[in-house]
């Protein structure tokens, strides 16, 4: 019984370091990040240079100036670089339900879509998601940790992509 579990829970094992191998994990760019990195009309120029990514405070959903920042940054990008269009992701800390945390998630990836539209950026370049708490990039039980989880991440995708 107990090398019957083992063996399975191997094959999962296997199964899911091959999913992640094949897409190259959770949190890769669709485009990557690698493409001509120092390209400034790059996906990997957006992330390394403008910043994919903005913070929130705790149970916030409201922009901090920083995140306005970048954001803003993010929309000269785009608006320069038409032939991109973006998925805004949401996310949450582990603290609290499933449910709250998608909202939360949700309510973030429309902060800084609704942001990325007043500055210019066409609505129908933009389409939001949420995780919730469901992909955390640190994990541990403090603030430090906490704190990276509590975001907005701008994946970019081709034109074709949404």
């Amino acid at each position: 019984m107990m090398s019957r579990i083992r063996l399975t829970l191997a094959a999962l094992g296997v199964l899911f370091l091959g999913a992640c191998a094949q897409t190259g994990g959770f949190n890769a760019s669709p485009l990557g990040a690698g493409d001509a990195a120092g390209d400034p009309a790059s996906s990997g120029f957006f992330q390394t240079s403008v910043g994919d990514r903005v913070l929130f405070e705790v149970d916030q959903h409201t922009l901090t100036p920083q995140a306005q920042t970048i954001l803003a940054a993010q929309a000269e990008w785009m608006t320069q670089n038409a032939d991109f269009t973006a998925i805004v992701e949401g996310h949450a800390d582990e603290q609290g339900t499933r449910e709250y945390n998608l909202a939360l998630g949700a309510r973030r990836a429309n902060a800084a879509r609704d942001y990325l539209v007043s500055r210019g950026v066409a609505s129908a370049r933009l389409r939001t998601v949420t995780f919730g708490k469901e992909r955390p990039i640190e994990v541990c039980s403090d603030e430090a940790c906490y704190s990276q989880n509590r975001r907005a991440v701008t994946v970019l995708q081709g034109a074709a992509g949404l």
